[in-house]
């Protein structure tokens, strides 16, 4: 997409574009069969994707830390739809105990899960470790939503197959994904306080959902699995994501106001890559303002993928044995 395109909102390939509201993207569905979860639903573009999703008949499940808001924006939902099927449930992505637990208390409900929206996450935190010993804005953004979809994959498969019909798993990733330290990944010092920057971990942390999305492709691929994952940038939005560097965002917004996006519009692109049937079978790739996009060389690394599945998965398994 040009910066013509994003400033002007003119429409890509998809017929879609920056100006795109969640609600035109997905105007016409009927998806009363489908089921989701949606981390971090109670708040910014994840309360909007689940409002829209809500009303096209999605049954969501809200994945939210903070079960006072959670629940508060359910009710505002109801009110507002009241025949709109919602739950909630307790996740903190950055504790390995608390996904595994929501993934466990999800199981229970024995309900079929066609889409996997991962979109929480937190943004240009001070250097600060999880309580597993992680550094919170990788322990948070990819290594809680890399067990939750691991945890929960063989549910998707199920479904995917009873049904016949395509799972979807979407990750909201940034174009700040292509500012990331050196290697794309820091392996050896993911938890090192020696030259950390908030605005490179943060990058490193959304480049790992794009190759997350990448591997989980490979093996999908591999396996004949009916489910497609894809990665997204939703836009520059001024959303509590933000919170720790609000200061420097009002600054920068008030020199490039004609960039930033509306929470709707912000929320179209995950909606579009969740619902939209133009989208059946497409996976593994990266969109940005309801198009694909291409990512930075590293994100296209098939091998620095195999690396990141590889290293998150021993890390998960050190940290459980603790």
């Amino acid at each position: 997409m040009s910066i013509i395109s994003l400033i002007t909102g003119w429409p890509g390939p998809s017929g879609f574009g920056s100006a795109s509201t969640a609600e035109e993207i997905t105007q016409g569905i009927d998806a009363a069969c489908l089921t989701a979860i949606v981390t971090g639903g109670a708040s910014g573009i994840g309360l909007e994707t689940v409002r829209v999703l809500a009303m096209r008949k999605v049954h969501v499940i809200i994945g939210a830390r903070n079960l006072e808001a959670a629940n508060k924006a359910k009710q505002q939902l109801l009110e507002e739809n009241p025949t709109a099927k919602l739950d909630v449930l307790k996740l903190d992505l950055s504790s390995i105990k608390s996904t595994t637990e929501f993934a466990h208390n999800f199981l229970a409900l024995n309900l079929p899960l066609n889409i996997l929206i991962n979109n929480a996450g937190v943004m240009f935190c001070p250097f600060q470790l999880s309580e597993d010993g992680i550094e919170m804005q990788f322990a948070t953004n990819h290594i809680g939503h890399f067990l939750l979809t691991n945890l929960l994959l063989e549910k998707m498969k199920n479904t995917a197959k009873s049904t016949g019909i395509e799972g979807r798993i979407v990750n909201l990733s940034s174009i700040a994904h292509a500012h990331t330290y050196g290697g794309g990944i820091r392996f050896n010092k993911i938890n090192d306080k020696n030259g950390y920057s908030d605005k490179r971990a943060y990058g490193q942390s959304k480049l790992a959902n794009i190759l997350h999305v990448k591997e989980l492709n490979r093996r999908f691929q591999e396996e004949g699995v009916n489910i497609t994952a894809n990665a997204v940038h939703p836009g520059l939005i001024m959303t509590p994501l933000m919170r720790h560097s609000m200061f420097l965002m009002r600054l920068l917004q008030a020199f490039t106001f004609f960039i930033w996006k509306s929470v709707p519009q912000g929320a179209s692109t995950t909606c579009y890559v969740a619902l939209h049937p133009n989208l059946k079978g497409v996976s593994g790739k990266y969109f940005l303002d309801n198009n694909e996009k291409r990512p930075s060389s590293y994100a296209r690394d098939e091998k620095l993928a195999k690396k990141l599945w590889d290293f998150s998965k021993d890390l998960i398994s050190s940290k459980s044995k603790v």
